[in-house]
């Protein structure tokens, strides 16, 4: 962990926001879709949700919110969340034929796993790569 002298000021990622426009569609497709568990949705005042979703097998959570409002033209990004699958193959059928957009399995050859894109409801970009044994 990341410590400053003897104090520890980083422990590790907990979640990422992914920024969606409507988050009953964002819960739904994260949920049917890709098989995730809402952890957290909680109100916040009168015009706010703090939405959580999880992967099956565990792992950083998703936050999926409305963009700040300085920059409410954020949906639609590049996330740079990358996910990973045990066979790619199976993941892009699977995802296609759930009617999620898909891109081909991309595959550059060793070391670089394979890999695809994939986008969520609001056109926002997810990466899910190959897992790699690990020898």
């Amino acid at each position: 962990m990341a410590e400053t002298g003897s104090k520890v000021v980083v422990g590790r990622v907990g979640r990422v926001a992914v920024p969606v426009s409507d988050q009953d569609r964002a819960i739904e497709f994260y949920t049917e879709k890709l098989g995730f568990t809402v952890d957290a949705d909680i109100p916040v005042g009168d015009s706010y949700r703090w939405v959580e979703v999880s992967p099956p097998a565990g792992g950083t959570a998703l936050a999926i919110v409305p963009p700040p409002q300085h920059a409410p033209d954020r949906i639609g990004i590049d996330t740079g969340v990358i996910l990973t699958t045990d066979d790619i193959d199976e993941a892009q059928a699977e995802l296609s034929a759930r009617g999620v957009d898909v891109d081909e399995v991309s595959r550059m050859g060793d070391p670089v796993p394979p890999m695809l894109f994939f986008r969520d409801q609001d056109g926002n970009t997810l990466l899910i790569v190959e897992a790699q044994d690990q020898q």
